[in-house]
C-alpha cells in the first residue's frame, strides 16, 4: 500500500507536526481550515489547503464535511491528530467505505478502548492489573459500591477522556452530586450519559506507556511518561523517565501494555494510561491516538512517532525494535492560555507577541505566531516546550531557562507558575503526585510577580520582584494597563468601574455582572427576584473545552437575567444585574 495524499484534519501544533513529517516522507499533505479561519499557521506548512463546508458551527467536528474535503482534495488517507475525529470510530469506518486510510488503528480496536468499560472487560481478559469498580453503573449501584470499598470513589463517563466526565466524592454526602455531575457532563460532551465507579486513589502518580503496532504483528512499548502534575484531571507538565519508575517496574508495565495491544489486535501509535501508588500499578484506560505529550517519548527514544504512524499506515514495519532505556531526561510544559489565578480559566485573544525560546536541547511545537488569535472554540493550548537534558537536573535546569526566555503577550499564561513548580522542593524531589497544585496552592500564590508600585508611565511600569527593583516597558498595545490580580502575568486594562469578585470567574461593571469569556451558557442557577450571597454561583458558561463558574460579585438582588442555557456570550456582555441591598 502507498500513501501519497494525507489529508490532515485538525489544527494547530499536531496539525503542523504531521504537515512536516508528511514532507520528510515525501507525501503530500493537505491542510482543512474552517471558512471563518483567518490564515492559520497550519495551513501555511501544509501543501495545499482546503476550507470545510459545513453549517455546524465548529466545521472540524463535521465528519461528512471531512470525508467531502478529503474526496474533493483526492487524498488517499486522513490522519485525525488528537481531539475531534481521532478517537471515532464511526468516522474512521466512514473512511474505509469511500477507500481513504484511517491513519490509526481500526474501528473494532477503537469501539473496544474507546468505552472504559469495555477497555476494563479487555485489560481483566489480557491480565492487567485493574483498580476496584464497576460495571455501567445507577446511582444506587455507586452507593453499593463505595459502602463496599469505602472513600473517595471516582464517578467517570464510560465515553470520557481529558478530564470530562469526571468527579470525585470523599464522602457519601458528595456522591450523588458526583453521580450527576459526573453523568450530565457525559451527556454534553460525548451524547453518551453512561458512568461507572472506581476507587480513588489519593496520592497516585498518573503513568503512561507509549506503544506503537504494525500492521505485520509487532507491538513494542517505548517506556513511560509521568502526567501527574494536573488541572482538573488535565496535563499540565510530562516527563520521562518518570523519578517514581524503577527499571523492573518499566519492564512490568511495558510487558502488560504490549500484552493488551496484542489481545485488541492494535495498530498504529496508542498510549496506555495507569495510576501507580505504593509500588502498584492499575489499569485506568487506553487513548487510541497520538497524545498531545508524545515529544516527550521521542526525545528520550529518538524515534519520530508521527512519521512512524504515516509509515505504519502504509503496510511498512516498525522501524525499531525494543528500547530497554530512555535516553537522558526530556519535560514537556504546555503552554495555554489560561490564568492560574483564576482556577486555570481560559482567556482567549490575539496573541500580540509570540516569541519562542530555543536553545541546545529545547523544542517549541506550536500553531501560532505573534498576530495568531486564541479561538475560544478550541483548546487553550498556545505551545508545547519540550526540553532535553543528560539527567533530570539537567533537564530541570534547561526548562527553567527556557521559560524565563519564552515570551508571550496579550493573553496569561502559566509560565510563571512553572517556574515556580520547577523549584519547589517537592517536584526537584520527584517526589508528587496528582494533587500537587491542590497540596502546594502554586496556581494562586506561588507565581513569582507582584503588584507594582503605583509609580507608572504610560509605557513603563515598575515592578519588585523577590525584593529586587525592575522598570519594564509595555509594548504599544498595552499601555495604560496594570498587572492583573492573584498574580497572573497579563496585563489588564485599567478602569475604575471595573472590579474582580472573589469567587470564580466573574468581572463586573458597577452593579452588572458580565462576562469575562465566550462561550456557550451551560447552566442559569438565578432568576429576576431571587437574592444572592458574594461569591454564589450564578450561571456556567462552557468555553475552550472547560467549564467556568460565574459567580455574583456582590450580594443582592437578582435582576435583567439576559442569558439562557445554550446561547452564546461574548467577552463584557452583561448577564445579569445584581442590586445591593439598601443600607439601614
Amino acid at each position: 500500500m502507498s500513501i501519497r495524499r494525507v489529508l490532515i484534519a485538525n489544527r494547530g501544533e499536531i496539525a503542523v507536526r504531521i504537515a512536516r513529517a508528511c514532507r520528510e516522507e515525501g507525501i503530500t499533505s493537505i491542510a482543512v481550515v474552517a471558512a471563518d479561519e483567518q490564515d492559520p499557521l497550519h495551513g501555511r506548512y501544509a501543501d495545499e489547503c482546503v476550507t470545510l463546508v459545513s453549517e455546524m458551527p465548529l466545521a472540524y467536528l463535521d465528519a461528512d464535511a471531512v470525508l467531502a474535503a478529503a474526496l474533493a482534495a483526492r487524498a488517499d488517507a486522513i490522519h485525525p491528530g488528537y481531539g475531534f475525529m481521532a478517537e471515532n470510530a464511526t468516522f474512521a469506518r466512514a473512511c474505509a467505505e469511500v477507500g481513504i486510510t484511517f491513519i490509526g488503528p481500526s474501528p473494532d480496536a477503537i469501539d473496544a478502548m474507546g468505552d472504559k468499560i469495555r477497555a476494563r472487560d479487555a485489560a481483566v481478559a489480557a491480565g492487567v492489573p485493574v483498580v476496584a469498580g464497576t460495571g455501567e453503573a445507577t446511582l444506587e449501584d455507586v452507593q453499593a459500591f463505595a459502602d463496599e470499598v469505602g472513600y473517595p470513589i471516582a464517578v467517570k463517563a464510560s465515553a470520557g477522556g481529558g478530564g470530562r466526565g469526571f468527579r470525585v466524592a470523599w464522602s457519601a454526602g458528595e456522591l450523588a452530586n458526583a453521580y450527576s455531575g459526573a453523568s450530565g457532563e457525559a451527556q454534553r460532551y460525548f451524547n453518551n450519559p453512561t458512568v461507572y465507579a472506581e476507587r480513588y486513589y489519593d496520592h497516585p502518580r498518573h503513568i503512561e506507556i507509549q506503544v506503537m503496532a504494525d500492521q505485520h504483528g509487532n507491538v513494542v512499548a517505548l517506556g513511560e511518561r509521568d502526567c501527574s502534575i494536573q488541572r482538573r484531571h488535565q496535563k499540565l507538565i510530562e516527563e520521562s523517565p518518570s523519578p517514581a519508575v524503577d527499571a523492573d517496574l518499566r519492564a512490568a508495565m511495558n510487558a502488560t501494555c504490549v500484552a493488551l495491544a496484542q489481545a485488541v489486535n492494535y495498530v498504529g501509535a496508542g498510549t496506555v494510561e495507569f495510576l501507580v501508588q505504593d509500588g502498584e500499578y492499575v489499569f485506568l484506560e487506553m487513548n487510541t491516538r497520538i497524545q498531545v505529550e508524545h515529544p516527550v517519548t521521542e526525545l528520550v527514544t529518538g524515534i519520530d512517532l508521527v512519521r512512524e504512524q504515516l509509515r505504519v499506515a502504509a503496510g511498512e514495519p516498525l522501524s525499531f525494535g525494543a528500547i530497554d532505556a530512555p535516553w537522558g531526561h526530556a519535560i514537556e510544559v504546555r503552554i495555554n492560555a489560561e490564568d492560574p489565578a483564576r482556577d486555570f480559566q481560559p482567556m482567549p485573544g490575539p496573541l500580540l507577541r509570540m516569541d519562542p525560546p530555543g536553545g541546545f536541547g529545547v523544542r517549541v511545537d506550536t500553531g501560532f505566531t505573534t498576530g495568531g488569535v486564541i479561538d475560544p472554540r478550541f483548546d487553550s493550548l498556545i505551545a508545547k516546550l519540550i526540553v532535553w537534558g543528560r539527567d533530570r537536573t539537567e533537564a530541570i535546569s534547561r526548562l527553567d531557562r527556557a521559560l524565563a526566555d519564552f515570551v508571550v503577550e496579550g493573553v496569561p499564561t502559566p509560565i510563571a507558575l512553572y517556574r515556580s513548580i520547577l523549584r519547589h522542593e517537592t517536584f526537584i524531589g520527584g517526589d508528587y503526585d496528582t494533587r500537587f497544585l491542590e497540596h502546594t496552592n502554586l496556581a494562586r500564590h506561588g507565581q513569582p510577580f507582584e503588584t507594582p508600585s503605583s509609580e507608572q508611565q504610560d509605557d513603563v511600569i515598575s515592578v519588585e520582584v523577590n525584593g529586587r527593583a525592575y522598570r519594564v516597558r509595555l509594548p504599544e498595545d498595552l499601555r495604560g494597563m496594570t498587572a492583573s490580580d492573584g498574580g497572573s502575568t497579563a496585563p489588564r486594562r485599567r478602569a475604575a468601574s471595573t472590579a474582580r469578585a472573589s469567587g470564580g470567574g466573574t468581572t463586573a461593571r458597577g452593579n452588572d455582572l458580565v462576562a469575562p469569556i465566550q462561550g456557550t451558557v451551560l447552566r442559569v442557577a438565578v432568576s429576576d427576584g431571587d437574592t444572592v450571597e458574594a461569591g454564589q454561583v450564578v450561571c456556567v458558561v462552557e468555553a475552550m473545552k472547560m467549564e467556568n463558574e460565574l459567580s455574583a460579585h456582590q450580594a443582592g438582588t437578582i435582576s435583567g437575567v439576559s442569558v439562557q442555557v445554550g446561547a452564546s456570550v461574548s467577552p463584557g456582555q452583561v448577564v445579569l444585574t445584581i442590586t445591593p441591598a439598601p443600607v439601614e
